[in-house]
């Protein structure tokens, strides 16, 4: 506040709003996983959003949710690297057994929770991306 970073004190507001309406919801203090899960959704929301702006053509209000989300990832842990995922799937692909896209719903499952294990961010969309490859190659 006292730097006078008008956006940036914006988002941490936001970002404690959120987390205390969850706190409320929850009826009881958030662990540190279900306050990432919080920030990834805002993270997430601020995305949708300046994807909607670029195709409105509204370029400067999809750089302030391109601003916030840099804001808001500075607070969540540091994203898993592809090559991760890729051993995170092939881990569970033989864990499971897994021979076809059938299959999908144990593989996600087993390689989330590795993932997870590690206490670093998953985009489980980015994992479901690499494990229909998997299956499907």
């Amino acid at each position: 506040m006292k730097g006078r970073e008008a956006v940036r004190v914006d988002v941490l507001r936001m970002a404690k709003a959120a987390l205390k309406n969850r706190e409320i919801e929850k009826r009881a203090p958030l662990d540190e996983p279900e306050v990432v899960r919080v920030l990834q959704q805002l993270v997430k929301q601020r995305e949708d959003s300046a994807a909607q702006y670029r195709s409105a053509n509204r370029p400067e209000l999809a750089e302030k949710e391109s601003a916030e989300i840099g804001f808001l990832k500075a607070y969540l842990p540091q994203d898993v690297s592809d090559d991760e995922i890729r051993a995170a799937v092939e881990a569970a692909v033989a864990e499971t057994a897994a021979a076809s896209s059938k299959d999908m719903g144990k593989v996600m499952k087993a390689a989330l929770a590795a993932l997870q294990k590690g206490g670093n961010a998953v985009d489980g969309k980015r994992v479901n991306e690499a494990v229909r490859k998997r299956l499907a190659g």
